[in-house]
């Protein structure tokens, strides 16, 4: 008898020392942030997971495929959107390459092809002209990718999305945001892998809709 409930001990506690293993270890500060100041989101009944990025970004390129992977699996209460940063103003052009593909119904399409063009064909697209002269071989007409770059509606967007990095006090990217309340980065030394951050994410949105249903 003792050897059987010795053995069911044992059992028990290398199931335990497993699944402790198997668990990620987060909390505020370690893995990601809580903002002071929650931010609005929408759509209302939604939770809303935000990535902030830059073209021109060599880490934001290496995660684009694992988000891309990620963003295909969520459920329909999941919305993820993107915000393009400009930490200078010289980056301005692309927060508007961004927005013109946005009105124009081309990011999915293009926005793997501009990482890569960016980073593998070293293809510089920092300029307006620059843009319109590879999104004319991609297809897009450049008179109504010009039409759309400086419209007033991306001019909008691109102020919006620079006022969204001070409010979720954004330093670094690629940055997730999830229901305007937690942020979380490749960057962070607890977090130091694309996949490991895109688990936090998933506990994230848990806690979430957890929080969501119970109201």
């Amino acid at each position: 008898m003792f050897r059987w409930f010795a053995r069911i001990a044992a059992a028990m506690l290398l199931l335990h020392t497993f699944a402790a293993q198997a668990e990620p270890m987060y909390a505020q500060g370690k893995g990601y942030t809580k903002l002071a100041a929650p931010q609005p989101v929408s759509p209302r009944g939604k939770i809303v997971v935000t990535e902030f990025f830059w073209y021109d970004c060599p880490h934001c390129a290496a995660f684009e495929p694992e988000l891309e992977a990620w963003i295909a699996k969520q459920p329909s209460d999941v919305v993820v959107k993107r915000v393009p940063v400009a930490f200078a103003p010289q980056f301005v052009a692309q927060q508007k390459l961004y927005y013109a593909l946005q009105a124009l119904g081309k990011v999915d399409a293009l926005q793997a092809a501009i990482f890569h063009a960016i980073h593998q064909q070293h293809i510089p697209l920092g300029t307006e002209a620059q843009m319109a002269d590879w999104l004319a071989g991609k297809g897009v007409p450049r008179r109504q990718f010009e039409n759309a770059f400086n419209s007033f509606g991306v001019q909008m967007e691109a102020k919006r999305a620079t006022q969204m990095v001070q409010d979720y006090q954004i330093d670094g990217v690629p940055t997730m945001a999830v229901q305007g309340t937690y942020t979380l980065s490749a960057s962070m030394p607890e977090t130091p892998t694309t996949p490991q951050v895109l688990q936090a994410v998933d506990m994230l949105i848990a806690r979430v809709r957890a929080s969501m249903a119970a109201h």
